[in-house]
Order: structure tokens, then sequence, then C-alpha cells
């Protein structure tokens, strides 16, 4: 778009007569042509965060050069090779996609559009999220003293006997160490601790290597535990309350069978690594 714009520059010519000194103005027109057409920049730094039936999805201010600036598209897509649709609109650096199911793979890109409604290209990151079930304040005991109550099946998002079939993960107590353990249930589920984290979300993939050798973890308040089903799926879990005989946990499942987001398939190093997409 071309703006044109009408400049008015006065021009002083001086006019002397005796001792007075008058001014007089001439006035001069001048057309100047504004380039208005340039988009706003491209959004960068697009992320994805995952939660339960909904993805949120964060980026950088672009750098209002123009300062005409007026909002962010926000696009998603089943499949990037058959185009994007715009889902909603925003001025800040955020948005809730709430429109999503659990298990479901969706792709998204951001644009920022000016107040002459240029629009920017498509933000360049390959960004695509798997919204999964997730919990808080779930209650497991030792098995020793309640054994119907100390498994937890991810699956059913339930509590169960340790020695079910169902069961994930149950919780042991060691008098004589006076700590709390996280066993696997089976064999062929891995574990891993990824340390203090601020909350369930901090913890966004599944790491490639470091799995637990022994199938059992010391239970630490404010840990987040990353768990690789026998069945080949995904977990986190974070504990947030040690009490005398339980542990109060958050805990999130991906339901896609070794789907997850942005991350290589590792190479297969031991009968504790799986070889599959790994992230939670």
């Amino acid at each position: 778009m071309r703006v044109l714009l009408v400049v008015l520059i006065a021009v002083s010519a001086l006019a002397f007569v005796g001792c007075d000194n008058d001014t007089d103005y001439i006035v001069y027109e001048e057309v100047i042509y504004l380039d208005e057409s340039n988009p706003p920049p491209v959004p960068q730094g697009v992320f994805s965060v995952t939660r339960d039936e909904q993805v949120l999805l964060y980026w950088l201010p672009i750098d209002d050069v123009n300062g005409d600036f007026d909002k962010y598209i926000v696009y998603r897509s089943n499949d990037p090779d058959t185009g994007y649709w715009a889902i909603g609109e925003t001025t800040g650096e955020y948005f809730f996609d709430n429109g999503v199911s659990n298990g479901a793979t969706y792709f998204y890109a951001v644009s920022s559009i000016d107040y002459d409604g240029n629009l920017s290209d498509l933000s360049y990151e390959y960004v695509f999220d798997t919204p999964r079930p997730q919990g808080v304040n779930r209650t497991i005991f030792d098995y020793n003293d309640f054994p119907n109550e100390s498994g937890w099946s991810l699956a059913n998002e339930e509590l169960v006997n340790y020695q079910s079939p169902l069961a994930d993960f149950y919780l042991e107590y060691l008098p004589g160490d006076d700590v709390f353990y996280i066993n696997v249930a089976s064999l062929d589920t891995d574990i891993q601790d990824m340390g203090f984290t601020n909350d369930l979300d901090e913890i966004d993939y599944s790491p490639e290597f470091g799995w637990s050798q022994n199938g059992w973890l010391e239970v630490i308040w404010g840990h987040t535990y990353v768990i690789w089903t026998e069945d080949n799926h995904f977990a986190k879990v974070r504990i947030t309350y040690i009490n005398d005989n339980n542990i109060i946990f958050d805990w999130a499942y991906q339901v896609d069978t070794g789907n997850m987001e942005l991350k290589p398939r590792p190479v297969r190093q031991s009968d504790f690594l799986r070889n599959s997409e790994i992230g939670i």
C-alpha cells in the first residue's frame, strides 16, 4: 500500500523596511509517498507445551520496527503438507489451543499482522504436539501395608494392586532406610529420575539414555520421574508430598504409542532402552 503524504514546507523571505524586520512565509506543497506494503517480522522461537486436551504455544515478541504491529495469528494443521488454517489471534506471545483431543498430533505456525492488513510469513519452526491425559494429587501407599492401593495404572488412571498386570509402578517403604522407593512393576518398564522440577510441565520430553538399571528409584520431594512402559508408552510423575505411609504425585501419560514431539529415535543401547520415538 502506498500512502500519499502532503508536506507543507514554509520558506521565509525577509523584507527589510527601515529598522523594521517583517517576515513573510511562502508555502510550497511537497508530495511524498510512503511505502506501507512491508509486512511485520515473522514470529520466531515458537514452541509448544503438551497438556491434557490442550496445547500451549509460546514465541518471542517481534521487533516492531514500523510501530504498526496489530496482533499475531495462530494456525493449526493435521498435516502440514496440506496447509494450515487460522484458529485464533492474540496480542500476547502465547496461545492456548483448547480445541484438541488427546492422542492426536497437531502442527502449528504463527504469523504477525499490522494495522494495514500486511501479513508476515508463517513462523519457520517445525512445531507439532500430541496432547495427553494428566492428573494431580494422586495418592499411593506402601505395598507392605496397603497392597491394593500401592500400584498405579497409567492407562487406566487408577490405583491397583502392586501385583496386578495393570500396574506400571508401585510404592515401597524401607523402615531401615526411612525412605520410599518407586518400583517399576515389570522388567520391561524403565524409569529415570529427572531431578527437581518446579512443576510437571518442566519435563516435556523423555530422555534417550540414563534409565535405572535396577528398576527402582528413591522418592524425593519435587523430583519428576519419567517412565517408559513395557507397551511403549511414556509418562512422567512428579512427587508433591511425602507422608508417613504414602506419597502424593502429579502425572501425565502419553496415549499415542511411542510418540513424542521432536525427538529422534534413539539407538538401542541395552535391555533398558528400547527403540522408539520418545517423549512425554
